[in-house]
């Protein structure tokens, strides 16, 4: 299984999107790379992001770039 990265953009409730690098499978799971991103963001210093997963847009970083939006 080959390993790769993901970009996961936040929204966040002072209106601006946060993005992060998520490093995992090419078959993980959008859910899994979602709380990825949401619990370092959680633990980061910028205002809270909503935990709501239609808001997220997951992006492959590497090969395609093939974009996911939920």
């Amino acid at each position: 299984m080959e390993s790769g990265c993901w970009l996961v953009a936040l929204a966040g409730v002072d209106g601006r999107q946060y993005v992060y690098r998520v490093y995992a499978p090419e078959d993980a799971l959008p859910a899994d790379l979602f709380w990825e991103a949401w619990h370092c963001h959680d633990e980061g210093p910028f205002p809270r992001a909503w935990d709501l997963f239609d808001a997220a847009e997951i992006r492959r970083a590497s090969r395609s770039g093939s974009r996911l939006h939920f």
